[in-house]
């Protein structure tokens, strides 16, 4: 798709391939004009503001940072809409604005990014199949965004099926990078997706008279798709806060279990530490210091120690078949 794009639309579903006009005024005919153009921001921006459009409308055109919206001026109306970056080594999330002045007998639209779905779009109407109003066009435009976005968040889908999968059967290299990654796309693609939403909304109802039935009822489609997709990003962000509760709910219990068995282990040899300290004090009077078989009666009785908390911990629920499982302990 070459940068300047002009084609003018019979109304009937076809459309002429025009030169690109340096001013609007200069390209009046028959039908609806579609200019589109792709580049450089700079490039752009000196086009719209010698092309006669309105000042405001300008100033919309040519705005650093944009938000999908919907603004009526007069008899036209400004929209702002945002499609998914599929350009080889860009982020999807990094969304791409589409900037457009929509009126009766003329559609402006302008990127400053590649865009897929504007590719197609144009493709389309180059082969014989062009929109017959501007609100079709402008339809037709929000659907492609749609489709293009489609698999971007079925791709978080599934990624987030992997991780409950993982999360599910136990296994221990569930990576919260990935987590990470999967809750900020869906976050970021959610911020645009609910606005874009209520701007194609606001297209619908507006009372322009170039607003056709055919074009409006595609537009309620483009929203349907619009609102399905943000309420699939909104799931994907609430099922991965899920996952995030679950593994750090795993990881707790794992502590927890490792600190019972530290402490059972320190109850052990406390008393047994105890009785050793005292037999080992370098004082006289320890019992059993000129007796040859006072060594194994210490440790006998030891032993009966050892077995006296055991049973006791067993009594106390802190060890035996009931937590096994649960605390990793015979």
């Amino acid at each position: 798709m070459s940068d300047r794009v002009a084609l003018r639309l019979d109304g009937r579903g076809g459309a002429e391939e025009i030169a690109f006009p340096e001013v609007i005024a200069d390209a009046a005919g028959e039908g609806v004009l579609w200019l589109h153009l792709s580049g450089l921001a700079g490039e752009i921006d000196g086009w719209v503001k010698a092309s006669g459009l309105d000042p405001l409308a300008v100033a919309a055109l040519t705005a650093e940072e944009t938000r999908p919206r919907c603004t009526v001026h007069e008899d036209t109306i400004l929209l702002n809409l945002r499609g998914v970056n599929l350009t080889p080594g860009a982020e999807p999330e990094d969304m791409v604005s589409l900037r457009s002045y929509l009126s009766e007998r003329l559609v402006v639209t302008l990127q400053r990014r590649p865009l897929y779905a504007m590719r197609d779009i144009v493709t389309e109407h180059q082969g014989g199949q062009a929109a017959d109003s501007p609100g079709e066009l402008i339809a037709r435009i929000a659907l492609r965004l749609a489709d293009r976005a489609e698999p971007v968040v079925m791709a978080l889908n599934e990624r987030i099926d992997d991780l409950e999968d993982q999360v599910l059967v136990g296994q221990d290299h569930v990576q919260r990078g990935d987590l990470a990654d999967v809750r900020r796309m869906a976050i970021v693609l959610r911020r645009y997706m609910f606005p874009q939403r209520d701007a194609l909304t606001t297209l619908e109802i507006e009372d322009a008279p170039w607003l056709h039935r055919a074009g409006r009822g595609r537009l309620r489609e483009a929203t349907e798709r619009v609102t399905r997709l943000a309420e699939e990003l909104d799931a994907i962000r609430d099922r991965a806060q899920v996952v995030h509760d679950q593994i750090m709910d795993a990881r707790a219990e794992a502590m927890n279990r490792q600190m019972l068995i530290l402490s059972v282990v320190a109850a052990l040899f406390l008393p047994l530490g105890l009785i050793t300290g005292l037999l080992g004090i370098n004082v006289g009077g320890i019992p059993g210091a000129e007796t040859g078989w006072a060594f194994w009666a210490v440790c006998g009785f030891l032993g009966v120690v050892v077995a006296f908390q055991l049973w006791l911990f067993r009594r106390m629920g802190l060890i035996g078949k009931g937590r096994g499982k649960a605390s990793g302990l015979p």
